[in-house]
């Protein structure tokens, strides 16, 4: 919520996230640039809950449109946890 932009710039440019099975993604969402009427989602983040080591296992999307590790800290606790590094983002992984 603290990322989001204003609610009037929120037809333009927004954030949102999506469960899937056990990870949790943050995206982008913006107008598609050649189709105003049609929207593109860009992925952030991602965390994985990993049931075995009661973990959340932390995502960046490069620019090779994979997700990779987080090798400054690639493993938290919490979502909460995964939150603060991604909100923090010390290493401009997720918001560039």
């Amino acid at each position: 919520e603290k990322r989001r932009p204003p609610e009037e710039m929120r037809n333009k440019v927004d954030l949102a996230y999506r469960i899937e099975d056990q990870s949790v993604i943050i995206y982008s969402i913006r107008p598609h640039w050649q189709n105003k009427s049609e929207k593109m989602e860009e992925p952030i983040a991602k965390t994985t809950w990993v049931h075995t080591q009661q973990v959340w296992k932390v995502f960046w999307m490069r620019a090779d449109l994979k997700w990779h590790g987080y090798d400054p800290q690639p493993k938290v606790s919490t979502i909460e946890q995964f939150l603060e590094l991604v909100n923090e983002d010390a290493h401009h992984c997720f918001w560039g």
